[in-house]
């Protein structure tokens, strides 16, 4: 007998709920940046209190600028900057830029991942206990 929809349903959304709890654990760090590529807020954890990667990201936000304004580049949606021991993903959000620092995975910058970064509501941050505002 075939999964009803509201089966299906349910799995999908299991599986999405059990996806954004294994992100949310994948995350050593996180910086907002405003949507001029300024920096707002920076939270780091206990594995990460180094915050020198966010200044790559201000630069490829600032080379994302300068590329856009001069070759009149439309549609940034999300970079990618893999470390040695860390990949940091940026997102364009509707009004701010999100980058989150992570621990390296299998699927390091999947669809799922990105949807999920874009979707991110950086409020949880200042909630959840595992990440210290700085």
């Amino acid at each position: 007998m075939p999964p009803s929809s509201t089966n299906a349903e349910l799995t999908s959304s299991t599986l999405l709920a059990s996806s954004a709890m294994s992100y949310l654990d994948d995350i050593i760090g996180a910086a907002i940046f405003d949507l001029n590529g300024l920096p707002k807020e920076y939270f780091t954890t206990l594995e990460s209190t180094n915050m020198s990667w966010v200044q790559t990201i201000f630069q490829a936000l600032g080379l994302r600028s300068l590329l856009m304004s001069s070759l009149q580049l439309e549609g940034f949606h999300h970079a990618t900057i893999e470390g040695q021991d860390y990949f940091a993903v940026i997102v364009k959000q509707r009004t701010q830029y999100t980058a989150l620092l992570l621990r390296p995975t299998e699927d390091e910058c999947s669809d799922q991942l990105l949807k999920w970064i874009q979707s991110f509501q950086t409020d949880i941050l200042k909630q959840h206990s595992r990440f210290r505002a700085t």
